[in-house]
């Protein structure tokens, strides 16, 4: 079956984040993203796409901060109440009933009850015809604690970080499921045969 080479989100599960700031007049505003990738291990730069026409790119631009938050998959509800087209004067914290979070490295806050709070201050950006991409520094990381296992990793069967595949009219959320297999870095760096140097 072939699919339109827009369809690339049919077939590629994203990350949903929530992506919290706040207007230069003191608005704040939540919205949904799924274009958000992390720029190579071990650097601390993070990379979001945004169309051209945005409350957040706007808040990014006049502010230089922002917070990308991990919700679990209970936020659900939240998430699309945030994904609605409303006017820049409108809070999306009050429209979801979600808590503010204070943030340590930004003026913007979090979003209570998140898995993950990603602080970042606006490094540049790249503006094309119709989005843009902006990479911003992360200066603030912090993992909520109720979803930590004793190693310091994230206990992401518990946390449920969300995530969504598009379909032709629908989005299917999901969330992370064990594949069965755990794998250590440095097999990724030797193979049978390979010769020590």
């Amino acid at each position: 079956m072939m699919l339109k080479p827009f369809e690339r989100e049919n077939v590629l599960a994203m990350p949903v984040v929530l992506i919290s700031t706040v207007s230069g007049s003191g608005v704040a505003n939540v919205a949904p993203w799924g274009n958000v990738t992390p720029i190579l291990r071990p650097l601390d730069e993070i990379v979001i796409a945004s169309a051209l026409k945005r409350d957040t790119l706007d808040n990014i631009r006049e502010t230089g901060e922002y917070v990308i938050n991990v919700p679990p998959a209970s936020m659900i509800d939240e998430v699309m109440i945030c994904s609605r087209l409303y006017p820049p004067d409108v809070d999306e914290f009050a429209e979801a009933g979600l808590s503010k979070k204070p943030s340590s490295t930004v003026s913007a806050p979090g979003i209570g009850g998140c898995v993950a709070w990603i602080e970042c201050k606006l490094k540049e950006e790249i503006v094309r015809d119709k989005y843009s991409l902006v990479i911003g520094q992360v200066t603030g990381l912090e993992v909520n604690e109720d979803f930590v296992t004793e190693d310091g990793d994230l206990d992401y069967e518990n946390a449920e970080p969300l995530c969504m595949l598009c379909g032709g009219s629908e989005i299917h959320y999901t969330k992370p499921v064990r594949a069965g297999r755990t794998a250590q870095y440095s097999e990724m760096f030797s193979w049978p045969g390979k010769k020590e140097s």
